[in-house]
């Protein structure tokens, strides 16, 4: 601003002023092959400064292209190219939950194709919609009991890896050594009861201990004895210890974790099947009117008791076996469950002879339940 004011009033410029106005003149107008390092001292600049490329003679053209790398594709549990299908020889039926079916009660539906849980070709045996039979499901009796010679073969393979029975003294170190103060590994048994999957944790745990304490909770607790047989049953273990809801499972004198059984995992969780309603329009030997009634007399009766979300509901059956004896009707309270859980212990109490007369009262969520 200044250089440009004085120049304008064609003053003589101070020596200071031409000098610097000279440095920044020479500076603008001069590049790098006409500094005075190549004037003076023939300086070259490396090629790493150069703005020329390092082989003048190369041509660059515009269809030459890095070559991408392909993009990694992690491997996929659900290809099964040149692998075959896992075989195991475990004597039952692979079912989702070995507590919370009863293969005596036959769906009337599917809610989805008989798509196999396990994967597609990962598995010898068909996938029936319901459960993938030890046996061709064709073979099968109509009425869905289990083979003699299955139950036969697990009690073979149940002796042979439980050898010889317990002592006093070695019950009791080992469930000592169960106790929480002891150890944290611990197995939870939730909603869905034993599951498929819930065999493999179980003998994982048996890798590094010689009995694992399983937790119970929610809607197997109503009947504990159908719990403690399918763990049994399913596990090939034996059950040491219980106390309300908590259970110490032994795995045997005789067992091996390298010789553990093949269990294939199910990838994903099956839909249940459509089942026949629980709640029927009348009683039997009841009329519509009779049933009617009935259902009014019971949404007068005070709840016997109302039920936590994931509880222990073991002393339920003899709670409401106790109150049949002052009164014809019995009312439980639901309202803090889920709903597929209720529909569970109400399928439970139904196999203990109880009958059902009202499912709902207003918005909440109930069960009566009348005995004769």
């Amino acid at each position: 601003m200044s250089l440009s004011h004085l120049s304008r009033r064609k003053l003589p410029l101070p020596p200071l002023c031409r000098a610097l106005l000279t440095r920044l003149l020479s500076f603008s107008t001069t590049t790098i092959t006409s500094s005075k390092l190549h004037q003076h001292y023939s300086f070259k600049p490396p090629h790493s400064l150069s703005s020329s490329p390092q082989n003048p003679n190369r041509i660059p053209s515009a269809n030459t292209k890095k070559k991408q790398k392909p993009r990694y594709r992690p491997p996929s549990s659900l290809d099964r190219t040149g692998i075959k299908p896992i075989k195991s020889d475990l004597p039952f039926d692979f079912q989702y939950s070995y507590t919370e079916s009863n293969p005596t009660v036959r769906p009337i539906g599917l809610r989805e194709p008989k798509y196999s849980p396990f994967g597609p070709g990962r598995l010898d045996r068909e996938w029936t919609g319901v459960c993938a039979p030890a046996v061709d499901p064709k073979a099968r009796s109509v009425e869905g009991a289990d083979d003699p010679k299955l139950e036969e073969k697990r009690r073979k393979m149940r002796e042979r890896v439980q050898g010889e029975p317990l002592t006093g003294a070695e019950r009791r170190i080992l469930v000592e050594k169960c106790q929480k103060r002891n150890t944290k590994t611990q197995i939870n048994l939730g909603r869905d009861g034993l599951t498929h999957n819930m065999l493999n944790d179980i003998h994982n745990s048996w890798k590094h201990a010689e009995a694992v304490r399983i937790k119970c909770l929610g809607v197997p607790t109503v009947d504990m004895r159908n719990v403690c047989t399918q763990l049994e049953d399913k596990a090939f273990g034996k059950i040491i210890h219980r106390h309300g809801s908590f259970l110490v499972l032994f795995r045997g004198r005789n067992y091996h974790p390298k010789k553990r059984p093949m269990i294939p995992l199910m990838l994903w969780r099956p839909h249940e099947p459509v089942y026949p309603r629980l709640i029927k329009t009348t009683i039997d030997g009841l009329s519509i009117e009779e049933t009617k009634e009935m259902r009014k007399r019971g949404l007068a009766v005070p709840a016997l008791t109302k039920l936590a979300k994931n509880g222990y509901y073991g002393s339920l059956v003899p709670m409401v076996r106790d109150a049949f004896l002052c009164s014809e009707l019995v009312r439980i309270d639901c309202r803090g469950l889920e709903k597929s859980d209720y529909k569970k212990i109400g399928c439970k109490l139904r196999v203990k002879d109880f009958r059902f007369i009202i499912l709902h009262e207003g918005s909440s969520m109930t069960w009566c339940l009348a005995s004769w």
